[in-house]
């Protein structure tokens, strides 16, 4: 006696044409389940194909941006300094015939011109003149002593410094005031 179940020998003719005629007479679409998943896997192989071309596409077009963005970020202000440039074309072709007066107002007139385009392009002054003294902002040239003005501001600006949209492009150049002489000659004797 054997505990195992008969089973149909799997070389008996009989019981494999009675497989086939079952799976033939079974639903279609349950007829090839390998065939079906073949197909799904190649419809999602195609949808992953195109999405990651896509992506590739979506890539060098962010990177042309970019490199246009870099490339041309300048333009405006570049259009805008044109005018400018025109003015002191202007300036220089008329110098021989004209008076130091139309030429001081001339340059009056582009130097104000320039300076509207700076500050329309967030470009700042800092011009610190008897303000208290920032080494953020302010670069001390020299020191010097005066009885008119508080220690520790600016007396004299050599050059203005320039900050863009609050980030320092240049310090200003400034002149320091120093406590008076006889001021230091009492801090020392004491």
């Amino acid at each position: 006696m054997n505990s195992e179940p008969d089973r149909p020998d799997e070389d008996d003719p009989a019981t494999t044409a009675s497989s086939d005629e079952e799976a033939s007479t079974a639903d279609p679409a349950d007829a090839d389940p390998l065939a079906e998943a073949m197909a799904r896997a190649d419809e999602n192989w195609n949808k992953f194909v195109r999405a990651a071309a896509e992506l590739e596409n979506v890539r060098k077009r962010a990177a042309r941006d970019v490199e246009n963005a870099h490339k041309f970020a300048l333009e405006r202000f570049a259009t805008d300094l044109l005018a400018v440039c025109d003015s002191l074309e202007m300036a220089l072709e008329t110098g021989a015939e004209a008076s130091v007066e139309s030429l001081k107002e001339g340059n009056e007139a582009t130097l104000k011109l320039l300076g509207s385009i700076l500050q329309r392009f967030g470009v700042e002054t800092v011009d610190p003149l008897g303000e208290p003294f920032d080494p953020a902002f302010h670069e001390a040239m020299t020191m010097q002593p005066s009885a008119d003005a508080e220690p520790g501001s600016v007396l004299t600006v050599f050059q203005k410094g320039y900050a863009l949209n609050g980030r320092l492009l240049r310090p200003a150049r400034v002149v320091v005031v120093s406590e008076p002489a006889e001021m230091a000659e009492t801090a020392e004797d004491s």
